[in-house]
């Protein structure tokens, strides 16, 4: 199908659809890393006059110019669909959360998780149903009570037994669910399609006549039949369900997948769309991504990713808002399941790693500008940025720098020569900043005494073994 056809289709079917309700409201932006990248690259590529443009090339003199740049990442008249910048969190930590296989979440450590999450700013928070356990029921009732600003939700099976256990707790939606995989309806629940249209109409029909939000779920989508999941879809939303969702319950999915699904659904549909993405691949991040530019309204997702085997996709790896509460809503999370936060985590990272440069390269380019190498500001999440060198790649703008903090006066070829120095006990072991800030003073103190000058590998040597020998007599 032709960008241009497809378009026209999808614009005839929606036009009904009250598309996605925008509110603009600037509390929940999510800002993405793609629009950091893509927005640090446009004013890197601004030409000389002030004005966008791209440089290439003349093959005729080899001159570089600028031409009108398009911004190849920019959304097209075809992406009104669009929503990376207008969506929704389903936060789902204390319910996808609670099975993850470390997670037990007592009374007091849910209303903890729950205000956090509320005062991060998440619209929704969706529990564990009450129909688990009567300690589950009490929990639910308990967080309704609290008067938070997000939307209190509950997942339940697509049975009216749950529904109405559910709606006695006070939460603001139910959140419906039923397999339709052939693998769930022949392995798990047993029930085939008819059953399952009939089962969702009657429950979704009595939760709405209680005056609550309803969302109706496939589970195992991206493994069901496609002309059965557009079926039960369309058949919940002519009764009126707030939001149909897709599942990609074991993570196979790509994000053509995802896209091509959601965007179908879109086309039929004109209720909100939510996506419940597992990681088993590592795709949730991407996947979530792409459901958003097909026109997805709700991503749910959990505190560090946490849930069912690896987990789905983790808060902090799909916003970026609220930088120094995320961190600490993730530390409070981590220790309540009893894990370290992994050093590469997303958006917030983890410890001093997260803004630790190294190469040469870039410690230069850091030192000059930290925007080369760095979306991030260290200073959002109460970190700082260090630039190591007590190592093999050490370059020598990057010790010039630690000379400068430490008051010392070098030129630069006394600095280069210091840092060959830096190199060759580096090829032994790793040099501590002390290791390093040692040197630097017994190679200046060197320099001013005239004990040493640049290319005396001898004569450092000597004054090294003597500082070494002075420092051991002292201990």
């Amino acid at each position: 199908m032709s960008g241009r056809s497809e378009g026209t289709q999808w614009t005839q079917r929606t036009q009904r659809a009250e598309l996605h309700s925008k509110k603009n409201d600037s509390k929940f932006l999510f800002i993405y890393f793609k629009i950091l990248i893509v927005e640090t690259a446009t004013n890197g590529l601004k030409g000389a006059n002030g004005s966008n443009g791209t440089a290439h090339r003349n093959g005729t003199n080899g001159h570089i110019s600028t031409t009108q740049r398009r911004n190849p990442y920019a959304p097209r008249a075809s992406d009104f669909l669009n929503n990376v910048s207008n969506f929704k969190i389903i936060e789902s930590t204390l319910r996808e959360g609670e099975q993850f296989a470390n997670a037990f979440f007592d009374t007091e450590t849910k209303i903890a998780i729950a205000k956090a999450l509320d005062k991060f700013g998440v619209e929704y928070i969706e529990l564990t149903s009450p129909a688990a356990s009567e300690q589950s029921r009490r929990d639910c009732e308990a967080i309704c009570k609290l008067g938070l600003n997000a939307k209190i939700l509950t997942h339940i099976r697509c049975h009216m037994d749950d529904a109405r256990i559910a709606i006695e707790t006070g939460v603001d939606g139910v959140d419906v669910v039923i397999g339709t995989s052939s693998f769930l309806r022949e392995f798990s629940h047993g029930k085939d399609m008819t059953y399952i249209t009939k089962t969702a109409i009657e429950v979704i029909n009595f939760v709405k006549s209680k005056g609550i939000e309803v969302r109706f779920s496939t589970e195992d989508s991206f493994r069901s039949d496609l002309v059965d999941l557009l079926s039960i879809y369309q058949t919940v939303d002519k009764i009126g369900v707030n939001r149909v969702g897709i599942a990609d319950t074991v993570g196979c999915a790509n994000p053509r997948q995802v896209y091509e699904l959601v965007r179908t659904l879109r086309g039929v549909v004109g209720c909100d769309i939510e996506i419940h993405l597992h990681n088993d691949t590592g795709m949730a991040i991407a996947n979530a991504y792409t459901a958003l530019e097909a026109g997805a309204t709700h991503i749910d997702t959990s505190v560090l990713g946490i849930g069912e085997r690896v987990g789905i996709t983790p808060l902090g790896g799909l916003v970026l808002y609220n930088l120094g509460m995320l961190r600490e809503i993730e530390n409070l999370v981590a220790e309540a399941v009893e894990v370290n936060v992994p050093f590469s985590n997303p958006i917030t990272l983890s410890g001093y790693v997260a803004f630790t440069h190294k190469a040469g390269i870039h410690a230069k380019a850091i030192l000059n500008n930290p925007s080369t190498y760095e979306i991030l500001k260290p200073e959002d999440f109460g970190l700082t940025r260090y630039v190591s060198i007590g190592h093999r790649l050490t370059g020598w703008n990057a010790v010039k720098s630690r000379v400068e903090q430490l008051g010392l006066q070098l030129t630069d070829d006394e600095i280069k020569d210091a840092t060959a120095k830096i190199k060759e006990l580096a090829d032994v072991r790793t040099q501590s900043m002390d290791d390093v800030d040692s040197l630097l003073r017994v190679y200046h103190s060197g320099i001013q005494s005239g004990a040493l000058e640049v290319g005396q590998k001898e004569a450092l040597d000597r004054l090294l073994q003597e500082h070494r020998a002075a420092q051991l007599a002292s201990a």
